[in-house]
């Protein structure tokens, strides 16, 4: 089963900003709806983002206004900007279809925001 590979998380500082990205072989991104989800430690995966077949993306709270989620059709690939970093932010974060499939999770990116 094809998995989904995230790249790009980092330790920053508060306020500071990263970009995500994803990519996967087994999938063609512009079929799919995809999403970007994240656990922080001690707490349940959350969703963050998902971006329509059309590219409309829905932002759930914990994103909003601060981060933007982007596909890249030809390059096949998945994108997060994340803006504004809070320590709250702190978790690994993931990408998958929308609604997620239980096989594809990957090894996720771990972004760590410091105060």
């Amino acid at each position: 089963q094809a998995q989904f590979v995230e790249s790009g998380g980092g330790l920053v500082q508060a306020g500071g900003s990263l970009r995500l990205s994803c990519t996967s072989s087994g999938w063609t991104f512009s079929r799919i709806v995809l999403g970007w989800y994240r656990q922080a430690p001690g707490k349940q995966r959350e969703s963050v983002a998902m971006i329509s077949k059309r590219d409309t993306p829905t932002y759930f709270d914990s994103a909003k206004g601060r981060f933007t989620i982007s596909r890249d059709k030809a390059d096949n690939r998945l994108y997060l900007e994340l803006n504004n970093l809070q320590p709250e932010d702190t978790a690994v974060y993931y990408c998958n279809k929308f609604p997620p499939e239980d096989s594809a999770w990957g090894q996720g990116t771990q972004v760590t925001v410091s105060s």
